[in-house]
Formats: structure tokens, C-alpha cells, sequence
């Protein structure tokens, strides 16, 4: 039964949309603005009935949980979930809800650009034009995406919404995951098995301890020499070692990346590598997807406290509801 009573949303990194969203509905905490966390916490834990928290704003499991034991709920800001610690969550029978929906179109047209970008060098291109070089000599010719079979590492909603895109594109679409879909595409039963059928590798699972470096040097050599690898998922699916090595030795062509295993900080090999295009974690980041998400974590705070019904919990948390 949800007490009424208790609405004091702690919040865990600044998030402007989501706190505008929430001020006239509860009473806010703002972690990051405490300049002695830990004294905050001993002294509003108690009291804190719901969290709002991003993967941004650090790991969501027994350092924090430990000093709110009236937590009811934690709405976190994004699809992805390895910032939390399922176990404990478990474990306290916490709801935890997500973002999905509001940000799968954009991160799709994100994925098919940096292909774009990737496989047509479009940011090096610019950068010869920039530089004046075009004035005395012509950039060289790139490699297409005509003649390519493209592989989706992934295909829930993110995935199906790429493989669309890439229809339209007329190429040829094959894919991966757990369980075989109901979809007109090619299913390998492993990333290896996936990665030898295909020269371009799309990556777009979720994060976490199971898909940890998922993509290896098998992965990679299976790719193959004209292969290309685009990662939108998390920066820890693919082993960063064995893609720096792999791109030095060319075991494959080139890769698109818009996460990184230790953001906001990249390898400097990846830096220095001009035929490498490189993102800083912009798949969601319009305007209008972050105002959804936002809106989402508002709404699933505001309906638990309302109705006792969260929109939209992740799988784990389902059986709290």
C-alpha cells in the first residue's frame, strides 16, 4: 500500500526537466548539491519514498539503498538499467522504472547516421574541406553501404527500428539475440556466428554484467578485414583492447562509437585513429527525446504516488507491483 503521506523524491544528479516536473507534486532533495553527502542522507534518508536517478548520476544499489529503507520507488532516466544493482533491488522489493519508448526513433536515426558517417568518412571529409585541402587535391574515394549485409547485435524496439531504417536503404539485414523474432531477417544464434555472415556489426544490447565485452576478438575477426562495427549500446559490450588492436592490424575497417567503457573518457589510440568516427553519448540528446524522457520519469513518480501503479517498471521489479 503506498503511504501518501510520504513524499519527500530524492535526487541523485541534476536532471532540470525532470526536477521543473516534479517540484509541484513533491518536496525535493538534491544529492549532488550536498556538500557532505553522507550527512544528507543520515539525515532525510529515512524519509526519502522515491528516487529519481540517471546512469549518470552513479550506481543505484546497497552504498545508497542502505540509508533509505522507506524507498518504495526509483524512476531512472534512460533505457538502459546497468546502473542498477538488480540483486539489491530484488532484495528490498523496490520498483524501479525506465524510460523506453520516448527514445527509440532517435536513437535509431542516430545509428543509421553514424553509419552513414562512418562507412561515407563524412566527419573526415569535412575536417579536409575545413582544412583548405580541397583546394588542391580531391578526398579520396570512401567505402558505401551499397552491396552490404548489416548485422543488429540486439533487435528490440531500438533494433527493429534500425533494421526499418536500413530497408529503406536496400540492404540486405540479418541479427542476433537471445530468441529468434518473428521478423524477415537472417537469425545467427551468436555474435560470432552473426559477425562471419555480415560486414557491418550494429551493437545494440542492453549493458550490463552478461553482455560485458560480448563483442571480442572472435567477434571482431569474424567481422572480417572490410567489416565495420557501430556501438549505440553501452561502452563495456565491446572489448576496448581488442578494438584498438583490431583497428591497428586491420582486422576490421573501421568503427562508428557513441559510448565508451570509461566515459567521459577515450582511449587516446581511438583519437588518434582519423578513419575511426567517435561520439560523445548523443543517441537520445534532442531536445525534444530528453523532454519525453524527462516527462516519463515525472509521470511514472507522480502515477506511483497517485495510483500505486507504475508505467513503466522494468522486468525485474514487475513482480513488486
Amino acid at each position: 500500500m503506498v503511504a501518501p503521506t510520504m513524499t519527500d523524491i530524492l535526487i541523485t544528479a541534476p536532471m532540470p526537466d525532470v526536477e521543473r516536473g516534479l517540484e509541484s507534486h513533491f518536496t525535493l532533495h538534491r544529492l549532488w548539491e550536498a556538500s557532505d553527502q553522507q550527512a544528507l542522507l543520515a539525515a532525510i534518508g529515512p524519509r526519502i519514498a522515491g528516487l529519481a536517478v540517471s546512469s549518470g548520476g552513479g550506481r543505484l544499489g546497497d552504498a545508497l539503498l542502505a540509508h533509505l529503507p522507506n524507498l518504495q520507488i526509483a524512476a531512472s532516466f534512460g533505457v538502459g538499467y546497468d546502473h542498477v544493482d538488480l540483486p539489491a533491488i530484488t532484495a528490498r522489493k523496490l520498483v524501479v522504472t525506465n524510460t523506453p519508448g520516448v527514445l527509440t526513433e532517435e536513437v535509431a536515426d542516430l545509428t543509421l547516421g553514424l553509419l552513414l558517417a562512418t562507412l561515407r568518412q563524412i566527419p573526415a571529409a569535412e575536417r579536409f574541406l575545413r582544412a583548405g585541402q580541397w583546394e588542391t587535391r580531391k578526398f579520396p574515394l570512401s567505402p558505401s553501404l551499397r552491396g552490404r549485409r548489416v548485422g543488429i547485435l540486439g533487435l528490440g524496439d531500438i533494433g527493429l527500428a534500425t533494421a526499418r531504417r536500413l530497408e529503406a536503404c536496400g540492404v540486405e539485414i540479418a541479427y542476433h539475440t537471445r530468441h529468434p523474432r518473428d521478423v524477415p531477417y537472417a537469425y545467427f544464434d551468436s555474435p560470432v556466428a552473426l559477425a562471419g555472415a555480415v560486414d557491418v556489426l550494429i551493437v545494440l544490447v542492453p549493458g550490463g554484467a552478461a553482455t560485458h565485452h560480448l563483442v571480442d576478438t572472435a567477434v571482431l575477426t569474424a567481422l572480417g578485414p572490410d567489416g565495420v562495427l557501430i556501438n549505440v549500446a553501452r561502452g563495456a559490450v565491446v572489448d576496448t583492447h581488442a578494438l584498438i588492436e583490431a583497428l591497428r592490424d586491420g582486422t576490421i575497417l573501421s568503427a562508428g562509437l557513441d559510448v565508451f567503457e570509461e566515459e567521459p573518457h577515450v582511449p587516446q589510440a581511438l583519437l588518434d585513429m582519423p578513419h575511426v568516427v567517435l561520439l560523445p553519448h548523443i543517441g537520445s540528446a534532442s531536445v525534444v527525446t530528453r523532454a519525453a524522457m524527462s516527462k516519463l520519469v515525472v509521470d511514472n513518480l507522480v502515477s506511483w504516488f497517485e495510483t500505486g501503479t507504475a508505467l513503466t517498471p522494468i522486468g525485474e521489479s514487475r513482480p513488486f507491483l
